[in-house]
């Protein structure tokens, strides 16, 4: 089973500040992988874009690296969890384009997302503060 841990963050405004995520593989238990980033900063850059921003990139290291195994993703954005389970409409153009690329590469694997408090989010939390924190901060990614 594979565990997929998101976390983003925007400051020191929200909107427009600096967007960064980080994100925690595990695969039964065990991690496998991590990683943070900046998405960009100024204009459209959003709370709601880094953690969309820090769950496509882990989704996308677990799609490249061909894992079969079911997948749980657990994440402290509500909006996000309730976007992706389908429970809650989908305003923005932006949150629009986040889901379907997510989708698209979660398609056809069996994937549950689970909405959990802050708190047992703090390691994802960390490594989006850490690239926050990093001397000359630089987009390593840009939102679609």
């Amino acid at each position: 089973m594979i565990t997929i841990y998101f976390d983003g963050l925007c400051r020191p405004k929200n909107p427009g500040g600096v967007a960064t995520y980080g994100y925690l593989i595990y695969q039964d238990g065990k991690k496998v992988k991590s990683g943070c980033g900046v998405v960009g900063s100024g204009a459209g850059m959003t709370n709601n874009v880094a953690e969309y921003s820090a769950l496509k990139h882990a989704v996308e290291w677990v799609s490249q690296n061909r894992f079969d195994d079911e997948i749980i993703i657990k994440g402290d954005s509500q909006l996000v969890i309730h976007q992706m389970n389908g429970t809650w409409q989908i305003k923005s153009e932006t949150s629009k384009k986040f889901v379907a690329e997510i989708r698209r590469l979660l398609e056809g694997r069996k994937t549950r997302f689970i909405w959990i408090p802050r708190e047992q989010n703090a390691e994802a939390d960390l490594l989006s503060n850490v690239a926050y924190s990093q001397p000359g901060r630089e987009p390593t990614d840009t939102p679609e």
